[in-house]
């Protein structure tokens, strides 16, 4: 596998373990232990914070959704001697099968990653989304 397939590999480990709530693979396999996360274009403050915490948010956020569904692609990727830089477009779309306005709510929007290669491969040490629209049900209720 390329050193570019290795971190385009991560990227998607952090997609399909988040649908999939694999809290314990994302600490371990994907972000480091500190991550700066900066989720400003929904709200809230960009911080620095542990993968746990990160877990701990989304698992909050997604209680109630029968489904969640990450679709990334268009990947551009650039390494150096301090890392790799990923930027991507992803779609996040949450299912909840009760809803009275609509069933889903779609995330539209761009990441801007930064990994760095650890002795357990790479790990995401920065993340930044940047939400470009959202359609469907925004609340699902």
């Amino acid at each position: 596998m390329s050193v570019r397939d290795e971190i385009i590999e991560t990227v998607n480990k952090l997609f399909i373990y988040t649908d999939n709530r694999d809290w314990d693979r994302l600490i371990s396999e994907v972000f480091t232990p500190r991550v700066f996360l900066d989720m400003s274009s929904m709200g809230g403050e960009a911080a620095e914070i542990n993968a746990e915490e990160i877990c701990k948010m989304w698992e909050e956020g997604f209680r109630g959704l029968d489904a969640v569904n990450h679709l990334a692609g268009n990947y551009l990727v650039d390494t150096d001697r301090n890392g790799a830089a990923v930027y991507c477009y992803a779609t996040a779309t949450h299912y909840r099968k009760d809803a009275k306005h609509g069933s889903t709510r779609e995330f539209v929007g761009t990441y801007d990653l930064h990994l760095e290669l650890v002795a357990a491969g790479w790990k995401i040490d920065r993340m930044k989304y940047t939400l470009k629209y959202v359609d469907g049900n925004p609340d699902l209720t």
